[in-house]
C-alpha cells in the first residue's frame, strides 16, 4: 500500500479528476489518485445490449432517494474514467452568452464570475487532449475561437445526411456533433474506432472512445510520481483543529480503513458524490459539512431537462454509427418565444433491448425489434435552472436528491417545436411524422452539476474562482460541482477545460 504523505491527493478519475492528473503528471509532484471503482474490464459484455441496458451490468448498486423518500437507482458508474466510460463523447463548449446572466421563461440563469474568454484557451487544450472531431462555422451559436477542431468531423451516413439536407432546405443550421473519439476515416487501418453501433451509452471494447480513463489517467500512469489506488472509497476528510486545512483522508480499501495525507486535496467525485463527501465530513469546526459556511454545499443541484424523441421511419434505418448531427437553432429561442429553449442532437443507435428497458410497459420482443430497426433517436436538452431547494442531502446515512422541476414551458415548447420540424421533413426512408417522446427521470444523473458553485463571495458560493473552497485552504473541488448554471449542452468539455485551468493554478501554487 502506497501510504504516506503526498503533494496532491485527487479523489475521483472522471472528466475532472482524470483530466487533472493528466495535467499534473509531468510536474514531478508526488500525486496519489483514489478511485472507488476499478478499471472497467474489456469483455464481450461491453457490446452486449442486454447486459448494458436490461440487466444494467455496469451500474453501481447504490440506492438514493427522492424528496418523498422513494428509492432511486441512479444511472451512474464507478470505474476509472467515471461516467465518461459510457458517454457518447459529445464535447461542446458552452456558448459565450451562457457565462452571462440569462433571463429564461422559468427564471434566471446566473452570471459566472469568469467568462468565456477565461475558459477559451483551456477549451483549446481540452479539445486536443480528448481528440475532438468537428467542423467550425456551421453552428450559428458556437463561441469564437481561432482554433480549428483537432480532427475533421465524423461523417454522416446516408439516412443522417438526408435529414441534414432536409433540415437545411427548411432554413435550419444542422452541424456535425463535436465528438471525442479515436477515429481515422481517411485510413481505417490506423483507426482505433470502427464506427460500431454500440458507442453512446456503452463502454468501448476497443478503448476507442476518448474518455478520462484512456486519454487522461492511463497516460499519466506512465510517470513514476503518480500512484493510483482503485477500489478505494473515501469515507471522510479530517481537518486540523482550526478547520482551515484537510490533514487526513480516510479511505476504505478492501474493508480496511487507511489514512493518507496531502498538501493539497482535490475532490472530483461528481457533483452528487462530492457534495456527499463534504457533508459527511462535518466536524466541530464545520458542523453543517466541510466547507459549508455558506450552507450551499449540495444546493442548486442541476442535471438538465432532457427528453428523447424517437422518430419511426417506414423503411428500416440502416445507420450504424448514428450520433453525428446536432442543431442549435432553438438554443436562444425563436421570434415569438424570446427565451432560451435548448439544444438537439442525435443519440446512438436504439437496440431492441434498449427499447424493452425503457418501455413503460411490456413489449413483445418482435415489437421491440421492429421499433429499434425503424427508429432514429434524438436527445433534447433544456437548461435546468439553479434552485437552492433542489439539493443533495444526507439523512440517516442515506443520499437524497430533493428536486422540483423548473423551466417547464421552454422544455415543453422545444419538444413540441422539434416534433413539428420532424413532421415537416421527408427522406427516401419515409417522412418523420411518427414520433415517440420520453421525458428523462430523476435517476438520469449523467449531466449532474452545481452543488458547490464557484464565485467571489464566500456567502454566495462554496468555491473561489480557482475552485478552492473558501473555508478550507488546501481543499479543491474539480468536477461539475462548480457550475453556477447548467447551460443546455453536454457539460463534459467544460469540466475538462476547468480541470486544466485549475491544474495550471495548482502548479503555480506548489511552485
Amino acid at each position: 500500500m502506497a501510504a504516506g504523505h503526498y503533494d496532491i491527493i485527487i479523489i475521483g478519475t472522471g472528466a475532472g479528476g482524470g483530466t487533472l492528473v493528466n495535467k499534473l503528471a509531468p510536474s514531478g509532484k508526488k500525486i496519489l489518485v483514489l478511485e472507488r471503482g476499478n478499471f472497467l474490464p474489456q469483455e464481450k459484455a461491453n457490446w452486449d445490449t442486454k447486459q448494458v441496458w436490461q440487466k444494467e451490468h455496469y451500474r453501481n448498486s447504490e440506492t438514493w432517494y427522492d424528496k418523498n423518500g422513494k428509492p432511486i437507482q441512479p444511472v451512474t458508474h464507478y470505474y476509472v474514467g467515471g461516467n465518461t466510460k459510457f458517454y457518447g463523447g459529445a464535447l461542446f463548449r458552452l456558448r459565450e452568452q451562457d457565462f452571462e446572466g440569462v433571463i429564461h421563461k422559468g427564471g434566471i440563469s446566473p452570471e459566472w464570475s469568469l467568462k468565456y474568454q477565461d475558459f477559451a484557451p483551456y477549451y483549446d487544450q481540452a479539445e486536443k487532449l480528448y481528440e475532438v472531431h468537428g467542423k467550425r462555422g456551421l453552428d450559428p451559436t458556437e463561441p469564437k475561437t481561432t482554433q480549428d477542431y483537432p480532427f475533421p468531423p465524423v461523417s454522416h451516413e446516408i439516412y443522417t445526411e438526408e435529414i441534414n439536407e432536409a433540415l437545411k432546405d427548411k432554413g435550419f443550421h444542422p452541424f456535425y456533433l463535436p465528438l471525442g473519439i479515436k477515429l481515422n476515416e481517411a485510413n481505417r487501418l490506423k483507426s482505433d474506432c470502427i464506427r460500431c453501433d454500440t458507442c453512446d451509452g456503452f463502454p468501448c471494447f476497443l478503448n476507442a472512445k476518448a474518455d478520462a480513463d484512456i486519454n487522461g489517467v492511463r497516460p499519466a500512469l506512465a510517470y513514476p510520481n503518480i500512484t493510483l489506488i482503485t477500489k478505494a472509497k473515501v469515507l471522510r476528510l479530517h481537518t486540523s483543529a482550526s478547520g482551515r486545512e484537510v490533514t487526513k483522508v480516510e479511505v476504505d480499501i478492501a474493508g480496511k480503513s487507511q489514512i493518507f495525507s496531502g498538501d493539497i486535496v482535490v475532490v472530483a467525485c461528481g457533483a452528487i458524490n462530492s457534495a456527499v463527501l463534504l457533508l459527511q465530513s462535518a466536524n466541530d469546526q464545520h458542523p453543517n459539512g466541510l466547507a459549508n459556511s455558506s450552507d450551499l454545499v449540495g444546493r442548486n443541484y442541476m442535471a438538465h431537462k432532457y427528453a428523447a424523441i424517437i422518430t419511426l421511419s417506414a423503411k428500416s434505418n440502416p445507420t450504424v454509427f448514428q450520433k453525428t448531427l446536432a442543431i442549435n437553432d432553438f438554443y436562444w429561442g425563436e421570434k415569438d418565444f424570446p427565451f432560451p429553449m435548448g439544444s438537439i442532437q442525435l443519440l446512438g443507435n436504439i437496440s431492441k433491448d434498449k427499447v424493452s428497458a425503457h418501455a413503460p410497459f411490456f413489449l413483445p420482443s418482435i415489437i421491440s425489434e421492429t421499433v429499434a430497426n425503424h427508429s432514429i433517436p434524438w436527445l433534447l436538452i433544456t437548461e435546468d435552472l439553479p434552485d437552492p431547494d433542489n439539493r443533495v442531502r444526507l439523512k440517516g446515512g442515506k443520499v437524497f436528491l430533493e428536486y422540483t422541476n423548473n423551466n417547464e414551458e421552454a422544455y415543453n415548447r422545444l419538444i413540441e417545436r422539434w416534433n413539428d420540424v420532424l413532421k415537416s421533413i421527408k427522406t427516401s426512408f419515409g417522412n418523420c411524422s411518427l414520433n415517440i417522446t420520453t421525458k428523462m427521470s430523476l435517476r438520469e444523473v449523467a449531466h449532474q452539476c452545481g452543488t458547490c458553485r464557484f464565485g467571489e463571495d464566500p456567502k454566495t458560493s462554496v468555491l473561489d474562482i480557482n475552485c478552492r473552497t473558501h473555508d478550507v485552504d488546501n481543499l479543491y473541488v474539480v468536477d461539475s460541482s462548480f457550475f453556477p448554471s447548467s447551460a443546455a449542452v453536454n457539460p463534459s468539455l467544460t469540466i475538462m477545460a476547468n480541470a486544466l485551468r485549475v491544474g495550471e493554478h495548482l502548479l503555480k501554487r506548489l511552485g
